[in-house]
C-alpha cells in the first residue's frame, strides 16, 4: 500500500485515515496585490520581489495545513493563477488570444493548441521542491490532466480531443517523473472535464495509461473528478491505474454514494467530508458522519478524508476552520474505530457521539 508512508511519526492512533486537500485554497490577499504591480510597468516590483511574495504565500499556507493537522500537503496553488491557464503557458503548442466569455460576465483566458505540444521547461519541480523544503509532512502534488487541458482549450492543430490528449498524456508523464526524481510520491491527476463529457472515459483511462507508465509502485497516484453524474463513469473507472480516486459527493448530500456499492470499490476512496462550495464550516461530529459514510463504501485502510473539491473560492478564515474540524474528526473516528465502537460492515456509533 502506498498510503502507510503518509502516517506522521506521531500520529495517535492505529487506524490511520489519511487526510489532505484537494489542492487549491484561498490566497492572501496581497498575493494578488503583488501580482499586479508585478505586471505594472510603471511599478517599482521586479522579478525578485515577486518571487518572493509567491514563496511567502507558499510557505504561510503550507504552514496552515500543517497547523491544521493534515497528513499530506499542498502550498495552496499559490504559483498558480488558473487550473489550465498556468500549464498551457508552460506547453509548446499554446497559445492565447485573450479572453473568452464563460458565464455572465466571467471570463477564462482560454488557450488555444496551435501546434503539435511539445515538453519544454518544467511545470512544478520548483513549487514541490520549495514546499518539501519547508515542511516536514508529505507533500502531495495536483496536476491538471491530460484531458482537461485538451478539452478546455481551442484545438487547431489535432484530428480530435483524443489524439491531443494522448500527447500531453505523455507530456504529463514526463512532468510526473521529474516529479518523482526530486522526491515527490503524491500525484493527483485533476480531471474535471470528465465530469461533463462522461462518455469519454475511455480517453481519460488511455491518458491516464500513459502517465502511470513508468512510475514506480511507492509513488501514490489520485484521480481528482469533480461532481457530476457517477453512474456514467462507474464502475468502469476502476479499471483506471491509479491507487486513488477523489469524489465530490458532500456537495450532493451523498445522494449518489450507493453508485460505488455494487460493484465493490476496490481502489482508495478520497472522500469529499466537506462543501468547498458553502461558506458554513462543519461541526466535528457532522464531519464524523461524513467519513462514517465512507466506511459504507471501503474499509478504514482505504478511506482518505478531504474537502469537496479546492477550497480557494471560501474565505480563508473559513478554510482553515473547515481542515481544522476535518482533522478533528477523522482522529476522532480513528480512536471509536481502535475502540471497536464503530462497527465497520453496518458503519454505526455503538457508543454516544
Amino acid at each position: 500500500m502506498t498510503r502507510e508512508q503518509f502516517r506522521h511519526d506521531d500520529h495517535p492512533n492505529d487506524h490511520f485515515l489519511l487526510t489532505t486537500v484537494v489542492g487549491s485554497y484561498p490566497k492572501p490577499k496581497w498575493v494578488d496585490r503583488a501580482r499586479d504591480l508585478y505586471e505594472d510597468e510603471s511599478a517599482d516590483f521586479d522579478e525578485a520581489a515577486w518571487q518572493e511574495a509567491k514563496d511567502d504565500a507558499s510557505r504561510l499556507i503550507t504552514d496552515e495545513h500543517v497547523r491544521a493537522g493534515l497528513d499530506a500537503v499542498v502550498d495552496g496553488e499559490m504559483r498558480r493563477n488558473e487550473m489550465v491557464e498556468y500549464f498551457a503557458h508552460r506547453i509548446d503548442g499554446y497559445e492565447f488570444n485573450g479572453p473568452v466569455k464563460v458565464w455572465g460576465h466571467n471570463t477564462f483566458d482560454k488557450p488555444s493548441v496551435v501546434s503539435d505540444v511539445e515538453y519544454d521547461e518544467t511545470w512544478l519541480v520548483d513549487e514541490y521542491e520549495f514546499t518539501a523544503g519547508v515542511t516536514d509532512r508529505p507533500v502531495k502534488v495536483p496536476i491538471t490532466g491530460p484531458y482537461t487541458l485538451a478539452n478546455w482549450s481551442f484545438n487547431e492543430a489535432y484530428d480530435d480531443t483524443e489524439s491531443l490528449a494522448h500527447d500531453l498524456a505523455d507530456l504529463v508523464n514526463t512532468e510526473v517523473e521529474k516529479l518523482v526524481e526530486a522526491g515527490a510520491r503524491y500525484v493527483q491527476i485533476d480531471e474535471p472535464a470528465l465530469a461533463t463529457t462522461p462518455g469519454d472515459h475511455a480517453i481519460v483511462g488511455e491518458c491516464l495509461e500513459r502517465i502511470a507508465a513508468g512510475i514506480p509502485d511507492d509513488v501514490r497516484i489520485g484521480l481528482h473528478v469533480c461532481y457530476g453524474d457517477y453512474s456514467r463513469i462507474y464502475p468502469e473507472i476502476l479499471e483506471f491505474p491509479v491507487d486513488e480516486f477523489d469524489l465530490e459527493l458532500a456537495n450532493g448530500d451523498y445522494e449518489q454514494l450507493d453508485v460505488f456499492k455494487d460493484p465493490e470499490f476496490t481502489a482508495d476512496l478520497a472522500l469529499g467530508v466537506v462543501d468547498a462550495h458553502v461558506a458554513d464550516v462543519e461541526t466535528v461530529p457532522e464531519i464524523k458522519a461524513n467519513i462514517q459514510k465512507g466506511l459504507e463504501v471501503v474499509p478504514a485502510e482505504q478511506l482518505t478524508v478531504s474537502p469537496d473539491c479546492g477550497l480557494k473560492l471560501l474565505p480563508r478564515e473559513v478554510a482553515y476552520e473547515k481542515m481544522e474540524n476535518l482533522v478533528l474528526a477523522a482522529r476522532e473516528v480513528e480512536r471509536e474505530l481502535d475502540a471497536g465502537e464503530i462497527d465497520v460492515e453496518r458503519s454505526a456509533v455503538t457508543a454516544d457521539d
